[in-house]
């Protein structure tokens, strides 16, 4: 194994460099894992143009990277099931165990969690855009020779939506519709059609994701870019049941609110901007909207590997480009033009 390590490290808006270092010895309980493969996040395209996503703001230098695979080269102590050689998934988040949220089954509330690649705590948890990088042994789920690592990466991802559908309830037989066709949206569209939604609308501004939606199942699809007459033709189509709200806008949260049936359920899985959010709340009140919030993932995760370890769900069918790890910042500007890419992949240098 080489000394040296190679990290896509962000020191501020739209200053992404590849930076190499030694490799430090590896602390006693951890798991050493070669990159093999990493999905462009949206929350990594708002660290690389704003130096911040959400509340979470850019404080010193990070390696940015959370939807991550790769092959484990060394172990310092007890790994159970897991020895030198083996493919795995990597769950970014590190939970404590045994807070109040954890004991309750709900670890992606932890209140001590460390996330990689986010600037959620200080001192920052440094992300996986590395050729090598450390986790410990509960953050390695592994996966079969014959998923590949870029399938592997996108396990996270993947987690996040099937969790977005759990926090929804019972949606089977049920209509629906996923504001933003990004890679959350889309994923979120094959999660809910698994779980047996029987209608699922797409809406987006732009027309090259909604086109790939429709490549992908969805049974509607609607360009909200005309304002008004493209909002009627919106309104046209309801009673939703269900409205999953990924766009991260506040336009997107409100025309979730007010495109769901009476007593209907509004997921927010998107990272609004920081700050106070103007959203139509009184409808929530007078028409008894369930409004939840979906954040990150539980033990989703592992159901997302064992998806598409088993083929359910095809993760690759949303990949349109890959990068070398060494091209990260290449990698970030075309994940950035939404007429070229749904989703960007990195992959071994």
């Amino acid at each position: 194994m080489t000394s040296s390590v190679l990290s896509a490290t962000l020191f501020g808006a739209e200053d992404l460099r590849m930076v190499e270092g030694q490799i430090a010895p590896l602390d006693p309980g951890m798991v050493r894992v070669r990159f093999g493969a990493g999905g462009i996040c949206g929350s990594d395209m708002h660290y690389f143009r704003h130096a911040r996503t959400g509340d979470f703001i850019l404080k010193s230098p990070l390696v940015l990277g959370h939807e991550i695979a790769g092959e484990i080269v060394d172990i310092a102590g007890p790994a159970p099931g897991l020895r030198a050689g083996d493919r795995v998934a990597v769950n970014p988040s590190r939970w404590c165990g045994h807070c109040a949220r954890c004991r309750e089954g709900r670890p992606n509330l932890c209140e001590n969690v460390y996330f990689m690649g986010s600037a959620s705590k200080t001192p920052h948890m440094q992300g996986g855009f590395a050729t090598y990088f450390d986790v410990v042994p509960s953050q390695c789920v592994k996966v079969s020779p014959d998923t590949s690592f870029v399938a592997a990466a996108l396990a996270e991802p993947l987690a996040v939506c099937l969790h977005a559908v759990s926090r929804a309830g019972p949606v089977a037989g049920c209509r629906g519709i996923v504001f933003g066709a990004g890679p959350i949206g889309l994923l979120t569209l094959l999660a809910a059609r698994l779980a047996g939604m029987s209608e699922i609308a797409v809406a987006d501004v732009a027309a090259a994701p909604l086109a790939f939606a429709q490549r992908l199942g969805a049974d509607h699809v609607v360009d909200i870019s005309g304002g008004g007459d493209t909002l009627e033709n919106l309104a046209a189509m309801r009673p939703f049941d269900v409205a999953f709200e990924v766009s991260g806008t506040a336009p997107g949260l409100s025309s979730a609110i007010l495109n769901v049936r009476r007593g209907g359920t509004v997921v927010q899985i998107g990272n609004l901007p920081g700050g106070l959010t103007s959203v139509p709340a009184n409808a929530v009140m007078a028409r008894e909207i369930d409004l939840k919030g979906s954040f990150r993932f539980g033990q989703e995760f592992e159901q997302a590997v064992a998806l598409i370890d088993e083929g359910q769900i095809d993760v690759l069918s949303i990949v349109t480009a890959k990068r070398p790890l060494s091209k990260a910042p290449e990698g970030f500007r075309l994940a950035l033009d939404r007429s070229q890419s749904v989703k960007v992949v990195l992959t071994a240098p």
